[in-house]
């Protein structure tokens, strides 16, 4: 995270500290904090937590602190969708992927021809969407149903789930996933 070390220097300009006094503190060396602030490291977990302890902060208060920092748009073009699925088969294109902070996971899923999730699964969110082409069968538990364009879904990730694209066509979903777990 590129913004680490601008809001770590921040903090400890905020408390009328040298980077020397904030190292001595922490208990690591000082070319290390210099590294850290400047972006130069990436520290390791408990480096971060003995430099923000020795701020007299917490990991969550400086991550919270680091996400008001951060500056993105609020507008993505398809370009910036990030791929996290297999285009050849299913494709889940994230919109909003840098968003600092996100508590929902917004999907474009392309299901190719017959393209199916697999075996039955579950996770701890909920799970909403909009079929916008093709016809996809969405089991929940026991229970399945064909939806085709413009029909749409609402269930509890927890209950085992599937989705399958049932034509020879390409199938289209814009969903959402809350908070972001798949």
């Amino acid at each position: 995270m590129p913004q680490i070390g601008r809001h770590l220097r921040e903090l400890r300009r905020r408390r009328q500290l040298s980077s020397r006094e904030l190292a001595l503190r922490a208990g690591i060396s000082h070319s290390t904090v210099s590294l850290i602030e400047r972006d130069r490291m990436s520290p390791s977990v408990d480096t971060l937590g003995a430099v923000v302890d020795a701020l007299g902060t917490t990991l969550v208060e400086f991550f919270s602190g680091l996400r008001s920092s951060y500056n993105y748009s609020p507008v993505y073009r398809p370009d910036d969708f990030v791929e996290i699925g297999n285009p050849d088969e299913i494709s889940y294109r994230v919109i909003g992927f840098n968003q600092p902070a996100r508590k929902m996971q917004v999907l474009m899923e392309t299901y190719q021809p017959l393209a199916d999730t697999g075996d039955i699964f579950s996770h701890d969110a909920q799970e909403a969407g909009l079929v916008l082409e093709g016809r996809i069968e969405l089991t929940v538990g026991q229970q399945s149903w064909t939806l085709g364009p413009g029909d749409g879904y609402y269930f509890d990730s927890n209950l085992p789930h599937r989705f399958r694209n049932l034509d020879e066509g390409v199938a289209r979903i814009i969903s959402a996933i809350t908070p972001p777990s798949y």
